[in-house]
């Protein structure tokens, strides 16, 4: 994942990486953020999230990343925008790195 979030910064011009150590701690925050706080924003949002047909999970991705950006220092993002693409960038890393490993197929 902290590679993913350091080839996102990279490809992104948005978003802002210092260095890869800080990919690392902003992977750990994200995993933490995820477990933590945006099951309690779905939960909030479940109206929204239904009219919307889960579209609006994109929109909660996005707030949680907006809020690693706060919280980890040398991680900048500018912007919901930015925030949006680099939440469905890093989602589809994440599922390609899935799907490679649960058809067990190498990458």
């Amino acid at each position: 994942m902290s590679l993913a979030v350091f080839a996102g910064a990279h490809l992104l011009p948005g978003i802002f990486v210092q260095d890869f150590l800080t990919s690392i701690v902003v992977a750990l925050v994200l995993a933490l953020l995820n477990i933590i706080v945006k099951p309690v924003l779905v939960l909030l949002t479940i109206p929204v999230t239904l009219i919307t047909l889960g579209l609006f999970l994109l929109v909660i991705n996005a707030v949680v990343v907006i809020m690693a950006g706060k919280l980890v220092p040398g991680f900048e993002v500018n912007g919901f925008w930015w925030a949006l693409l680099f939440s469905v960038f890093l989602s589809l890393v994440q599922w390609l790195f899935n799907r490679n490993k649960t058809t067990g197929k190498q990458a």
